[in-house]
């Protein structure tokens, strides 16, 4: 929209912690008092791509997240008017109350031509198609570039659409003349009403193939599997998609424009390190040596090099220490790279030899521990002997028993 825009939430006269429901509503009043095949305010069109807009991107949690944290900003410059609206069931909301769009068309005419107050109906677009892609956490930080397969209907060669066999063309529908729809006028008893539907004899296209081509059958499509170039910016996340214009399904109708490709990503769970946003955290293993005298501790990093932080002496199982810069590129044009965290856990040694148990009670006294440890000890061996005597106790009752038999 030209000009300044308004905020989301003032167009549709909500507060910033309205829930979906409120907004919702908000929106299915204003679109049914501004809806351009209802209204008569001169600005309804306007208003109602305005709150169109503001709903769209407030009734989608990632695209209500982008807005909150950047404003205008982070929509504009993340998604197309497109993207806005795709998925967004507007008619959904209006369907029962009057108001429908005119001509059979949906909100993407208003916004991106044809429909409005029944205007003639354009060739169809192509359908969107989605790919999901599977990236490794190596793949996220450094970006990838990358080709995929995607089976999908093109326009024909060998009649380049038109359906008709090469040599020839297609000839008007004789009963829509040509504009894909009939309109029927009905006497009621308010007065005459008139309805406009797809022609049943040419669907819609507004032209009757007499002589179809052999390799579409008529169709104007056929199916093919097209290799295709991705580019991934570093720095994505699960569930985040690319746009590729243009690369999904050809139109159905001749002239008509192909949808969009949508590849959305996915972030495979790494075996050492765990993401947060643009921070990558590593647990590692401390002995308790390293814990109490210091060390020098080598970890890995994503990009496949060592690196090393230094461990103080007294250091507790839970600390954290942070290699700056050895996260994640940050993504949509901030700049940056987020940190490594890594978490030491201080390991208590298991299956200790003589000499090593000598050593560290000879530790122990030196803490003024080694009664402790002892008592310790001791309670071990008595939480034994019950078990032992109740055994010797049952073996002597047996034997008293045997005794008793002979004597």
């Amino acid at each position: 929209m030209a000009g300044s825009k308004r905020d989301y939430y003032e167009v549709l006269g909500v507060a910033r912690e309205s829930d979906p429901k409120d907004i919702k509503s908000a929106y299915r009043k204003l679109a049914l008092k501004f809806h351009p095949d209802r209204s008569q305010e001169p600005d309804a069109e306007e208003r109602f791509k305005e709150i169109s807009e503001a709903y769209a991107v407030l009734s989608d949690p990632e695209k209500r997240k982008q807005y909150d944290q950047f404003g205008h900003a982070g929509i504009d410059g993340r998604y197309s008017q497109e993207d806005l609206f795709r998925g967004v069931d507007f008619e959904d909301l209006l369907r029962g109350f009057g108001g429908g769009f005119g001509g059979g068309g949906s909100i993407f005419d208003i916004f991106f031509g044809g429909g409005g107050r029944g205007g003639r109906r354009g060739p169809g677009r192509g359908r969107d198609l989605r790919y999901d892609l599977d990236m490794t956490l190596e793949e996220v930080a450094s970006g990838l570039e990358t080709t995929i397969e995607v089976p999908r209907m093109e326009t024909c060669p060998p009649c380049s659409g038109t359906g008709a066999k090469p040599g020839t063309s297609p000839v008007t529908c004789d009963q829509c003349r040509g504009a894909g729809q009939v309109t029927r006028v009905q006497k009621t008893p308010f007065g005459q009403m008139m309805t406009s539907s797809t022609c049943p004899k040419c669907g819609g296209r507004g032209q009757i193939v007499s002589d179809p081509c052999a390799e579409c059958r008529g169709s104007g499509r056929v199916r093919k599997t097209r290799t295709i170039n991705v580019k991934v910016p570093a720095g994505v996340e699960t569930g985040q998609h690319l746009r590729l214009g243009g690369q999904g399904e050809a139109s159905p109708d001749p002239g008509g424009e192909p949808g969009d490709l949508y590849v959305f990503v996915n972030v495979r769970p790494h075996p050492l390190f765990r993401r947060d946003e643009d921070d990558l955290l590593y647990e590692a293993p401390l002995s308790i040596t390293q814990a109490a005298l210091g060390a020098d501790l080598e970890v890995p990093t994503l990009d496949g090099k060592k690196a090393r932080i230094k461990v103080p002496s007294g250091t507790q199982t839970g600390s954290v220490f942070r290699l700056k810069g050895k996260g994640i590129a940050r993504l949509h044009g901030f700049g940056g790279t987020g940190d490594m965290h890594v978490r030491v856990n201080v390991k208590t040694p298991s299956n200790l030899t003589g000499r090593q148990k000598e050593l560290l009670e000879e530790l122990a006294a030196e803490f003024g521990e080694k009664e402790k440890v002892k008592r310790s000890a001791e309670d071990e061996k008595k939480r034994e002997k019950p078990t032992e005597k109740k055994e010797k106790g049952f073996l002597g009752k047996i034997v008293d028993e045997v005794k008793g038999a002979v004597q």
